[in-house]
């Protein structure tokens, strides 16, 4: 709700988003990072926290007010509340009281009693035995005159128990206990054990004397009263009872009487000075029993729908039991501060506590997961979390701070029971935010971390909903996109709204018989009036009094008001009396002065102090060792890994690995296999398989007296599906090598006819193809040609694509819908003379058909580059991108970008969604290029009005629907890097390159211009100039967030730990870097001299499916030494299987 507040001075209602850079999200990013790399310390924390608060809860409170603990909610509305003199015409009755101290909180000493009872009955008459009941054929009362003595017997009849009249009265004293009489007394071996036995007694009128409204400034220990300040005697009468008119008179005769024995405040015994308070019990009504239920549905509903749209699918469960647990924590530890601060929380209705706590709680924790999701599953937990918790946490600490404030505004104005609620609701908000950073964002971690759990978020990011939904027609409506969640006012202002409305409707509840002017004014005197009033004390300072007489009557319970509205308004639920200040009595001779100050907290902390604190250190002890246990049995890989990770003060985004000494020169030539190996090719006719996460190796072996054996010169690799086979391009033969059995497969003639391969890929039969057969093998040859290797037949197809010369040739294959048929692949060339063909195979024949698109000239056409997941392809021309139907080939969309520099144009997509037409979308599409004009790599992203949307690549002059967002709709962010150097983009949506650092000011070791292009040993060249040159030249950028990012991120390509160990010493002089390609979903390999430089953001898991966890699904292409990449290879990467094990030497 802050949001649309600050509208005026913001222009817009968005939730703002920090910079990275900005200083606040930096530390909450910090701390994020932090709690999930140390997630097992934080889950403890948080667990001892939660015992620590929750534990005390049940000893804090209880159903008897008399034991000094708490009083619980009940099903009903109570309150005490002074009430403004021109509210009313007449109360209902009239309080009277007189308290009664001997030295201080010694007023239960028999001399004290033996004083109270002798002033009692010197105003009311002989009390001894009360027991007013009348015969019911008695002689009716006549009112005596009002300055004349009552005698018992007609004071009796007046009594309320003989009949409610304008003339009744009751009373009740503490002398009650002993039956008001002097002997019991004196007698008594035992007055405490007396008066706790005697707490439940009943008077006459079924009033139980409790020690709240018997005794003042009480202390208890054990549950038990073991000392008393004050004895107060009250009595209650109706504005035309003679007793009271008797009280009054002889109260002012008693002070000058009794003033040699007491000590009397007022010293004329006139109590002049009054104030009107009104008591409530209300039950809870069916009418507040059925907006209870539902709003409780409400939420109920809320919590569903808005559950039903996070993208993670096993663990939802675990999700909503976090949350539930989350929130029930926040509430009990709510309850116990309360209690502490001695909040009274029992005038409010037990069933209002959890709804507000529930609304506030789930928009955080489903932001806060929501952001998880939208992170890239390939970065590691820690660098997850702490992005989301950074991203979203200062939205939650300003929506709190905003809570804070209306709360307390709202506590200003209202009852103190709504005034309590509002307390309540503000330490819950605290400590649920305490929580949330804490116990939810732990469990969070765990989650992720976990490999079941993980695999869940990560299939979310790629796999749409396949659940059938019907086209919208129509235009949405405003509630629907509230029940879709499609609009703010469904997320943001809902915990807001509910805590409001409720703290309203409890206000409204105590004024319900008023009008609303009346409610409203009565409230605004309600709350500033008594802010700024002073208590009464200035008579009462000298006797030092334990509790003052307002105090004392607002502590008054709820079961007492119930008691005196039965018998006063029996019909009602809430009565006004016309209190007036108490007549005082100090015994002479009394010792006021406080021995100990009062105590700070309720009675029932320190006995919970004294008997339970080491039970609660025990319970805690226990329970943290159980969940470090628990913890440690369930994720004891995951911690181990973690603990690797734990050497910096945050995880790294970018991470640098180096594979060496598998060559003596240059690498020019590399290769992935789907399950994380790496083939690289060298100009020394050297062949390496590398093991990427060991750094282990193997190498093909060739020999160069055998055709069949020798694969150089090498035209193009290209590695099978199943990782299985390697298959060698050389100009008159195709060498196929086992990369199980470490030998020479197959060898078949081909002819290059002196042209290069422009692409050679597998066909993908993975499901029709038995193990261990020899897919085919596809050549597309430059000079327009094509060629179908079949190994098992042991014979060669040739096709023609197009009569003029590729510039571009990239598979497209259709995605796959479930069939156990393999998806069908197609090929896209483009030509010199920018004709597209698609070429596609029929009953086992490749058939090409050129592509005529009648709205775009034939001319610029650069490349083409597929977007599988949503059966599109993209045409890169000069200043252009068209969006082509792969099915239709019609032109959907064009782009516009600056001058691009010849195939520089490769793309990102985000996670596939379903778009509201049913069909495949993404969240973000994102282009990438360098710019003819400057060489910067620019990067223009094109995002959804909404962000729960999609991109729905369907024809915008006829979409399915009228809410899907076409591309013609979108809004685009543009970025720019400045010397991008080699780069490409990965299947985590990350866009990494390597680049050479410029020279400052011309100094530093360059290399000498008549060496350009040389290699030399490191041998020749001093090791320290050598390592020095290179560790400070070359670095590494990635950006990885494209949506909120601003700039790029930066280190050194060559790692601290490489230098320290001198591998750098075997490294050749670099000018210029190698071939770079894709590996996994995560990294980039760069071949950097002789060596391999394998750069990784975030965390790389080669044992998952880059297809399940990004939704693509491409032919892995060769890359080439010196070549710039045309953005179609795309490499795709199983996952690796324990069982092949390594296989390196």
């Amino acid at each position: 709700m802050i949001w649309y507040l600050l509208y005026p001075f913001r222009g817009t209602t968005e939730v703002p988003a920090l910079a990275p850079t900005h200083p606040l999200r930096r530390v909450l990013t910090r701390y994020g990072r932090y709690a999930a790399r140390h997630v097992l310390a934080t889950l403890l924390i948080s667990v001892a926290l939660t015992l620590i608060l929750v534990y005390p809860c049940p000893f804090l409170y209880s159903d008897d007010f008399t034991t000094g603990a708490s009083n619980v909610p009940h099903h009903v509305w109570t309150d005490a509340q002074p009430l403004d003199e021109g509210s009313i015409s007449e109360p209902d009755v009239i309080m009277r009281s007189v308290w009664v101290h001997g030295s201080y909180m010694k007023a239960l000493d028999k001399e004290v009693l033996l004083g109270a009872l002798e002033l009692q009955d010197e105003i009311l008459g002989p009390t001894k035995n009360f027991d007013p009941r009348q015969p019911s054929d008695s002689v009716v009362a006549v009112v005596p005159n009002a300055n004349s003595d009552l005698d018992p017997a007609d004071r009796d009849r007046f009594h309320v128990v003989n009949g409610l009249t304008n003339e009744s009265w009751f009373f009740h004293s503490p002398l009650q206990y002993w039956c008001c009489d002097a002997e019991k007394v004196s007698s008594d071996p035992d007055i405490l054990a007396t008066v706790n036995e005697g707490k439940s007694r009943s008077t006459s009128v079924n009033v139980t004397l409790r020690h709240s409204i018997v005794f003042s400034g009480k202390r208890f220990e054990d549950r038990r009263l073991v000392a008393a300040d004050a004895l107060v005697i009250t009595l209650i009468h109706l504005r035309n009872s003679p007793v009271g008119r008797q009280w009054e008179r002889k109260a002012k005769t008693l002070a000058a009487r009794m003033a040699d024995k007491w000590t009397i405040i007022p010293p004329d015994g006139r109590s002049m000075s009054s104030q009107l308070y009104e008591f409530q019990f209300r039950p809870v009504s069916a009418q507040d029993s059925v907006l209870l239920v539902v709003a409780y549905c409400l939420m109920a509903v809320y919590f569903i729908l808005t559950l039903s749209k996070i993208r993670a699918l096993k663990s939802r469960a675990g999700l909503i039991i976090t949350m539930l647990i989350q929130i029930m924590a926040s509430m009990a530890s709510s309850f116990t501060v309360c209690a502490i601060l001695k909040v009274d929380l029992s005038k409010i209705p037990y069933a209002a506590y959890p709804l507000v706590v529930f609304a506030i709680s789930i928009e955080n924790s489903f932001r806060l997961i929501n952001a998880v999701i939208m992170t890239s599953p390939n970065h590691s937990t820690s660098y997850r979390i702490g992005e989301a918790f950074g991203e979203t946490a200062h939205v939650a600490v300003a929506s709190r701070v905003q809570n804070l404030l209306l709360l307390w505004l709202l506590s200003k104005m209202t009852f103190t029971g709504v005034s309590a609620f509002c307390t309540f609701a503000a330490i819950a908000i605290l400590l649920d935010f305490v929580y949330l950073s804490t116990f939810f964002l732990s469990v969070l971690s765990i989650d992720v971390q976990r490999t079941e759990l993980s695999d869940a978020l990560d299939k979310a990011m790629a796999t749409a909903n396949h659940k059938s939904t019907p086209p919208i027609k129509g235009r949405q409506t405003w509630t629907d996109a509230i029940i879709r969640g499609n609009i703010a006012l469904s997320t943001r202002v809902a915990g807001t709204i509910v805590m409001v409305g409720f703290v309203l409707m409890a206000q409204w509840h105590f004024l319900e018989n008023e009008g609303l002017a009346t409610i409203l004014g009565r409230a605004m005197k309600l709350s500033w009036k008594q802010t700024g009033k002073a208590p009464k004390s200035s008579l009462l300072i000298d006797i030092h009094q334990a509790r003052s007489p307002t105090s004392w009557l607002r502590l008054q319970d709820h079961e007492t008001a119930r008691e005196v509205i039965n018998i006063v308004k029996p019909w009602a639920h809430s009565y006004i009396a016309r209190v007036y200040d108490p007549l005082i009595f100090v015994m002479k001779g009394a010792d006021r002065m406080p021995r100990n100050g009062e105590r700070l907290f309720l009675p029932a902390v320190y006995d919970f102090i004294h008997h339970e604190l080491h039970r609660l250190i025990v319970s805690v002890l226990v329970c943290v060792c159980l969940v470090w246990l628990f913890m440690n049995y369930l994720l004891w890989d995951e911690l181990a890994e973690a603990k690797r990770d734990t050497g910096e003060d945050e995880d790294p985004l970018l991470s640098v690995k180096t594979l060496s000494e598998g060559h003596l020169l240059d690498v020019a030539m590399l290769t992935a296999c789907r399950d994380g190996h790496l083939v690289s090719a060298g100009l020394d006719r050297i062949i390496q398989v590398w093991d990427i996460r060991t750094g282990s190796r193997s190498r093909v072996m060739s020999d160069p007296d055998r055709p069949e054996e020798n694969p150089f010169p090498i035209l193009g690799m290209a590695a099978s599906y199943d990782s299985n086979w390697l298959a060698l391009l050389s100009p008159q033969r195709v060498l196929i090598w086992d990369l199980w059995e470490h030998q020479w497969a197959k060898s078949i003639h081909v002819d290059m006819v002196g042209h290069r391969a422009e692409l050679i890929f597998f066909s993908d039969e993975r499901r029709t193809t038995p193990t261990g057969t020899l897919p085919s093998l596809n050549i597309v040859r430059r000079n327009g040609t094509m060629l179908e290797v079949k190994f098992d037949e042991e014979r060669v197809k040739e096709y023609v694509v197009c009569r003029t010369p590729l510039i571009c040739a990239v598979p497209m294959q259709e995605k796959s819908s479930g069939s156990p048929v393999a998806p069908q692949s197609s090929i896209l060339t483009v030509s010199r003379r920018s004709c597209i063909h698609q070429v596609t195979k029929h009953d086992d024949v490749w058939v090409s058909d050129e592509l005529k698109f009648p709205t775009r000239e034939e001319k610029d056409v650069q490349a083409v580059i597929p977007i599988a997941a949503c059966s599109v392809y993209l045409i890169a021309r000069l200043q252009t991108v068209d969006v082509v139907d792969f099915k239709s080939s019609k032109i959907i969309h064009t782009f516009h970008t600056e001058p691009m520099q010849p195939r520089s144009l490769k793309h990102l997509r985000s996670s596939s969604r379903q778009a509201h037409c049913g069909s495949a979308g993404l969240a973000s599409l994102t282009l990438a290029y360098v710019s003819s004009e400057t060489g910067d790599c620019v990067l223009q992203t094109y995002l959804a009005l909404d962000e729960d949307s999609a991109i729905c690549f369907c024809d915008p002059v006829s979409p399915k629907t009228e809410t899907c967002c076409v591309l013609s709709s979108t809004r685009e962010l543009k970025r720019r890097v400045k010397d991008p150097g080699n780069w490409e983009t990965l299947l985590n949506g990350s866009i990494v390159g390597v680049r050479m650092k410029p020279l400052q000011g011309g100094k530093g070791h360059s290399t000498s211009p008549t060496l350009t292009g040389l290699r030399r040993r490191a041998a020749a060249v001093p090791k320290k100039h050598h390592s020095t040159s290179q560790r400070d030249r070359w670095e590494v950028w990635v950006m990885s967030q494209l949506e909120t990012q601003e700039n790029n991120e930066t280190r050194p390509l060559w790692a601290e730990e490489e230098e320290e160990e001198g591998r750098d010493t075997e490294h050749l002089i670099i000018s210029s870097l190698g071939p770079i390609v894709k590996v996994g979903g995560s990294s980039a390999a760069v071949g950097f001299g002789d060596t391999i430089k394998v750069i990784t953001v975030g965390h790389e898991r080669f044992d998952d499916n880059p297809a399940d966890r990004f939704g693509e699904d491409l032919i892995n292409l060769t890359n080439r030494r010196r070549k710039t990449t045309t953005g179609t290879s795309r490499s795709k990467v199983s996952p690796f299987a324990a069982a092949q094990g390594h296989r390196a030497e």
